[in-house]
């Protein structure tokens, strides 16, 4: 019961302060883009010459010829809505539409998380008594591995090396919180 309720309360804990943290960071992230943005747009209003330079630089940059290039970019400078969505997305590499949802990123790093933590307490739900230690280092290993792994399609690099890059980096964390556990203990004994 110890060991259920203290990986409960790990799982609980750890799902919390990473879904915070993404949320910070994504609504942080967010608050700099929009700031950028409007940044763009006050240019836009006061400087549209200039914006319109700008614009039609970069599309020179990409082979564009220079007539056709600055044509292109009066063009959409003569719309301001069009002309700051172009220029968020050319200029400062943003979509206004698509700058993402802390709320998403907190729920999913929440998920993502308390899934991963969940893998090792499986034995310990099961009630397999005293193999449960043996069974949640099996499955947490094996989870590792195939997480790894699966990552690996998204990279077009090796499987097994992923796999275990992925079993290395869990290792560390795990020897590295059980350390700092069996120190705390000692400390505050």
């Amino acid at each position: 019961h110890f060991i259920l309720l203290s990986g409960i309360a790990g799982l609980l804990a750890g799902a919390c302060s990473m879904a915070a943290g993404e949320y910070v960071s994504m609504r942080s992230q967010c608050e700099f883009f929009q700031y950028q943005i409007e940044l763009e747009k006050e240019e836009l209003e006061l400087y549209p010459e200039e914006e319109a330079a700008e614009l039609a630089h970069i599309y020179r940059a990409r082979g564009i010829p220079s007539e056709e290039a600055q044509q292109m970019a009066n063009d959409i400078i003569a719309n301001p809505a069009v002309a700051l969505n172009t220029l968020a997305r050319e200029e400062l590499g943003l979509s206004p539409d698509e700058l993402g949802s802390p709320f998403g990123a907190a729920a999913a790093s929440f998920l993502a998380f308390a899934a991963g933590a969940f893998v090792p307490m499986i034995p310990f739900l099961m009630r397999f008594e005293h193999a449960a230690l043996f069974y949640s280092l099996g499955l947490t290993v094996l989870s590792l591995l195939i997480v790894g792994a699966t990552l690996s399609l998204f990279t077009n690099r090796s499987a097994i090396v992923s796999g275990l890059r992925m079993l290395l980096i869990g290792a560390a964390a795990g020897g590295v919180t059980f350390f700092i556990g069996k120190l705390a203990g000692v400390v505050l004994q």
